[in-house]
């Protein structure tokens, strides 16, 4: 391979002994779930219920409607349904980057609501300051850091989608890093530059979110079933729906649904997400010389600005956290434990790291693992109704949830109310996401535009026909 068409992990691999080193102690196992100990539990749901509102699913996108529909009404009778643990899927096995964006990012949302970009991106900023609020008033214990994002770039190509003036620059809430000041941030010889977006962004512990999201849920009156599939939802009656499980039914006036990567329970929606799996890494905690070495002392989240990408962040105990670059998608897009047990992934990842951080070789990860993201056409989430306006839907995050989620739920609880509201009104909102094909055409499909972003990473950013043809049809993969 030309020197041209290599990327920085190419040209400096470190040595294949330290990457195996780095790995050997590392278990197959979520950080941010082991790190809590014991958790709550909730019975399972036996017998029959009745509610105002039920929602399906515990990850972040259930918890937020739950809690947000009992802050809007008090009265309400909120049902919440989990097929297994609360925050057991996704929710828990993100980096805990919280980003404002609720489009996945300035150019996606752009490219696709250009007239309505303005209030999409006011919004999502006020979205950001409302889970801030929340986790302020109600005491949420969730080691919330509102340190920002460094976008760096690896290679001298991508400087050049750092120049200009994003919004932000004059106000002091974006910041131009040249090398020598991205280094001084973040010790990294790759780091060749950067943007520092300083408020658009906060980390957060993504376990103690679940966590903590459904106590508070709980305290204001919702009922929390786990171990609980939801099996079907039928029509309960003139103005009910119906929601069956294995031991129990609850009769629900309106319904929910935040089952995120897993299939829906609506067949119009099933084709709308595929899952694509993301890897991850988290290091024993640094010494007092490993961080002196790294820098890294106002804590910002990092992301790099490859197509193939990837994050990093500091926990609350100076452990580091890597993840990303491979996306995987597994034919027939089904979503199986043992899709995230992959060593080559890991190992690249573990590879990667000490290209970017050559002085903390040494560093053992204590844990590595998975977590299927639900992927959408158009890069983010999308919304809609059924059933009569009595069932909404939101899902199709494509990565960026952990924040889209909260505004997710206000748009569902804002559906359900059937009243036009500012965010119902969105084209966004309105309109859904063109379908992945079926197989064996969406495998085809995603494993050449992977393979495409690959390619692109490796030409100095030159996107080839295929990724032309899907930027000109509007269909995603422009991260």
């Amino acid at each position: 391979m030309s020197p041209h068409n290599e990327t920085v992990f190419e040209r400096y691999p470190p040595d294949g002994a330290a990457v195996e080193r780095s790995l050997a102690g590392a278990r197959q196992s979520v950080f941010w779930n082991d790190e809590l100990g014991p958790r709550p539990t909730h019975p399972q749901l036996e017998g029959s219920y009745t509610a105002d509102l039920a929602v399906v699913g515990g990850g972040f996108t259930g918890l937020w409607t739950a809690l947000r529909a009992k802050q809007r009404d008090p009265g309400r009778r909120v049902v919440l349904i989990e097929a297994k643990r609360i925050g057991w899927a996704q929710s828990t096995r993100n980096g805990g980057f919280v980003d404002a964006s609720i489009t996945h990012g300035e150019e996606n949302g752009r490219r696709r609501w250009p007239e309505e970009y303005a209030t999409l991106e006011r919004l999502g900023r006020e979205n950001l300051d409302g889970i801030e609020e929340t986790i302020r008033s109600l005491g949420l214990d969730v080691e919330w850091e509102r340190t920002g994002e460094l976008d760096v770039a690896l290679e001298p190509h991508q400087l050049a989608w750092l120049e200009g003036d994003p919004p932000g620059v004059g106000d002091g809430t974006v910041v131009r890093l040249d090398a020598a000041e991205t280094q001084a941030e973040i010790h990294s010889p790759s780091y060749l530059g950067a943007t520092w977006r300083t408020r658009d962004v906060a980390l957060v512990h993504p376990g103690r979110l679940a966590r903590e999201l459904a106590r508070a849920a709980a305290e204001l009156g919702v009922e929390i079933f786990e171990e609980s599939p939801v099996r079907r939802i039928e029509a309960g009656g003139a103005s009910s729906l119906e929601i069956a499980t294995d031991r129990g039914r609850v009769q629900a006036a309106r319904v929910a649904l935040g089952t995120s990567v897993f299939p829906s329970l609506l067949k119009r929606t099933r084709l709308l997400t595929v899952p694509v799996y993301d890897y991850v890494l988290m290091t024993e905690p640094l010494d007092a010389t490993q961080l002196r070495s790294i820098g890294w002392e106002r804590r910002q989240g990092i992301g790099d600005l490859a197509n193939q990408f990837h994050y990093s962040r500091r926990t609350a105990d100076d452990r580091i956290l890597f993840g990303g670059y491979d996306a995987v998608y597994h034919y027939g897009g089904r979503v199986r434990a043992h899709h995230e047990d992959r060593p080559e992934s890991f190992a690249r990842l573990a590879s990667h790291f000490l290209t970017l951080y050559p002085q903390l070789e040494g560093l053992r990860f204590t844990h590595r693992w998975a977590g299927a993201i639900d992927t959408s056409t158009r890069f983010c989430a999308f919304f809609g109704t059924a059933r009569g306006g009595r069932l909404a839907y939101a899902a199709g995050y494509t990565g960026l949830g952990v924040g889209a989620t909260r505004f997710a739920a206000d748009t569902m609880l804002d559906l359900l109310d059937g009243h036009p509201t500012e965010r119902t009104e969105l084209e966004m909102v309105r309109r859904r996401p063109v379908p992945f094909p079926p197989e064996p055409a969406a495998s085809i499909g995603i494993q050449a535009t992977r393979w495409s972003l690959d390619r692109a990473d490796h030409r100095e950013g030159r996107r080839n026909a295929l990724l032309r043809t899907l930027d000109a049809l509007g269909l995603g993969f422009d991260s």
